[in-house]
């Protein structure tokens, strides 16, 4: 049995930018992960992680491959 130290936000809580952002990345991805929706607890530091992720995994010529962009985003 697994339980969560800080219960994950209710979607419908989120303000809609980042509420926008968890459906993208559903329908993507076909689930959310934990961690964006853990993060979305504190609105600022969601953004601020988003536009990094966004920066980079977003990026087409940046010579990195996605799985490496994906590495350094998650290690981050």
């Amino acid at each position: 049995m697994s339980s969560l130290r800080f219960p994950l936000p209710d979607l419908n809580t989120l303000p809609e930018d980042i509420k926008a952002k968890v459906m993208e990345v559903q329908e993507k991805a076909g689930f959310v992960p934990n961690v964006f929706l853990a993060l979305a607890r504190r609105p600022a530091e969601w953004r601020a992680f988003f536009a990094y992720h966004d920066a980079l995994m977003l990026k087409e010529d940046s010579g990195l491959s996605k799985g490496d962009r994906e590495m350094i985003v998650t290690t981050t």
